[in-house]
This record gives structure tokens, C-alpha cells and sequence, in this order.
């Protein structure tokens, strides 16, 4: 099978070892092979690394680097720092590519004036009580930004459980903001952060939505503790940039406050009380965020001991 040797495939992991084998067999049986894959671990037993050490010598190049430090933001800094190609592409443990992810990839970067991109998310099928969509990218319409240097609300541009960078780029801008992130206080944002930071640095992204790949559903419980997570983070997210200097960020945060508002109002007129539940979530998670990010230190040098890599 042809493999994409311009571009490599980093996942993050914590205790999933059955989704991350999953995710590698959906690689493995894909249209086109990566480069490699390296694969970061933050779990506290080995199961993870079973999965991985049985998968060695099939058709996946793999990189298995176990890391103590927690949060995935320092995952998935870790694991593009081992990266050797151009080109990365990064999905999350419970999420399947669709056969043609990479070869999506490699037929959009042929374009040298494409820094980034991010795709189409659909939820996977229902499973038992796992009948809840989360992190999902629904639109099909193809969308470029960067020409105006940012003027663009980050979740526009994608989710961070599926998104491809040219290497140049993550360097460039540093990488994900470790404050940020589930693990982390912030609890989530480091993909909006990350979208944020690439497009103020002038990078041309795309919406892609030809790059699928499908995400685990979830029990009502889980989406609705991921709601003001989401919010938390996003809060944060804003907080850091204003500090900055950023004024945009006020845009940005307006826009995110209005969406959620104007969310809230339609599931009010339609009498739906679940989704009025879940905006005022993201609501009071955003608020939370706002003044976490206002009291969160300056970033320090990057910490977690990283245990020797295997191929």
C-alpha cells in the first residue's frame, strides 16, 4: 500500500486503550498509509502500551513515547516534537479516520500556500447509552482563512480531533499554550487557542470538509459535563489573549457570547429544556474561564519527563 511520506499522524492517549485500537486499525486499513504515527501515552498502566506493541511490525510506522506529565496540550507538544515530516496531522484517541483522510491531506497540501486545515467531524454510530454527538464538525462547505491576518472567530476554522499543520507552522507559533486544555485547570480551549495563534500570525487555513473522520458518541452525562469545560476553556482562552494586547479578542469572545446566547434563545422558543440547560453551562463555564485566564501565571519552560520512545 502506498504510504503519505509527507506527513505524519500524531494521537494523544489516556486510558482508551480499545478506541486507540480503534483509531490505529482505521490507519492501518486506510486508502493511504502515514509517514508514521507517533503515539503519546499518559495512561497509568500498560494496557495502552499493549495495544501499541502488538500493532509493531504491521503496516503503521509507530512511535510509542510514554509521558508522566498530564494534560493534552502536553501531549500533543510532546508528540509533534517527534514527528520527522513536514506535515502532521492530529486526531484524538476515540475518533476513526474515514479511508480517505490522508489521502484528503495529501491532495489539499499539494497547494504550497496552505499552512493548515481542519475537517468534518461526524458522530460514529449509536452505541448502548452512547447515543450523544460531541466535538462534531457538520458543515460541508469548504471555507478559507487567513487573508484578512485573522479577522476570524477559531471555531470556525475546526475542532482540535482533526486537524492537519505544516510542521513550519507549529514551530512558529509554539506549539499548544500547556495552560490550556483538558488536564489542565483550563480544561479545555487549546485548539481554539491554537487556531487563534496561527491565523494572527498570518497562517492560510482551511475548512476541509473532504477530511472526515467520525467521533465516539457519548452518555448524556458525559456532554453535559463537557459543556462548561468547553466554556471554561474558552473563557480562558480569551482572558490570555486580551492580556496580551490582543483587542480581537473582544471580538471573539462577543461572537462566542452571542452564539451561545442566540442558541439558548431558539431552544427557549421551541421549548427545549435539555439545550437551554446546556447554554447556560457554557455560559457560566465562560465566565468561569474569563477570570481563571485573568489569574493564570505567564508560561514557564515546558515540564513532564518523557520516557524513552520505541519503535
Amino acid at each position: 500500500m502506498r504510504r503519505a511520506h509527507g506527513i505524519s499522524v500524531a494521537i494523544s492517549t489516556r486510558h482508551r486503550p480499545d478506541a486507540l485500537a480503534r483509531c490505529l486499525d482505521a490507519l492501518a486499513a486506510g486508502d493511504l498509509l502515514p509517514a508514521e504515527v507517533v503515539i503519546v501515552d499518559q495512561s497509568r498502566d500498560d494496557r495502552t502500551q499493549g495495544v501499541v506493541e502488538e500493532r509493531l511490525g504491521g503496516p503503521l510506522l509507530l512511535v510509542y513515547v510514554r509521558q508522566d506529565a498530564q494534560g493534552l496540550a502536553v501531549a500533543q507538544n510532546a508528540a509533534v516534537a517527534r514527528t520527522t515530516r513536514p506535515v502532521v496531522a492530529v486526531t484524538d484517541d476515540d475518533c476513526v479516520p474515514a479511508p480517505d483522510w490522508l489521502a484528503t491531506l495529501e491532495r489539499v497540501f499539494a497547494d504550497p500556500g496552505l499552512d493548515g486545515l481542519a475537517g468534518r467531524v461526524l458522530p460514529m454510530a449509536p452505541e448502548g447509552d452512547r447515543i450523544f454527538p460531541v466535538s462534531s464538525r457538520t458543515s460541508t462547505v469548504r471555507r478559507d482563512f487567513g487573508s484578512r491576518r485573522g479577522r476570524a472567530v477559531p471555531w470556525e476554522v475546526g475542532s482540535g480531533n482533526n486537524f492537519a499543520l505544516r510542521r513550519e507552522w507549529w514551530d512558529r507559533v509554539g506549539g499548544c499554550d500547556e495552560r490550556l486544555g483538558p488536564g489542565s485547570p483550563a480544561q479545555g480551549g487549546v485548539d481554539m487557542d491554537l487556531f487563534h495563534r496561527l491565523l494572527r500570525a498570518g497562517a492560510r487555513l482551511r475548512y476541509e470538509p473532504d477530511a472526515l473522520v467520525f467521533h465516539e458518541r457519548q452518555t448524556r452525562a458525559d456532554r453535559l459535563a463537557r459543556r462548561p469545560m468547553y466554556g471554561r476553556g474558552m473563557g480562558a482562552c480569551c482572558a490570555l489573549w486580551l492580556r496580551q494586547g490582543d483587542l480581537y479578542a473582544l471580538r471573539v469572545l462577543l461572537g462566542w457570547l452571542g452564539l451561545r446566547t442566540g442558541a439558548m434563545i431558539r431552544f427557549l422558543r421551541r421549548g427545549n429544556g435539555s439545550g437551554v440547560r446546556e447554554e447556560l453551562l457554557l455560559l457560566a463555564g465562560t465566565a468561569a474561564g474569563l477570570v481563571h485566564g485573568l489569574r493564570l501565571p505567564e508560561p514557564g519552560p515546558r515540564a513532564g519527563r518523557t520516557l524513552p520512545e520505541r519503535r
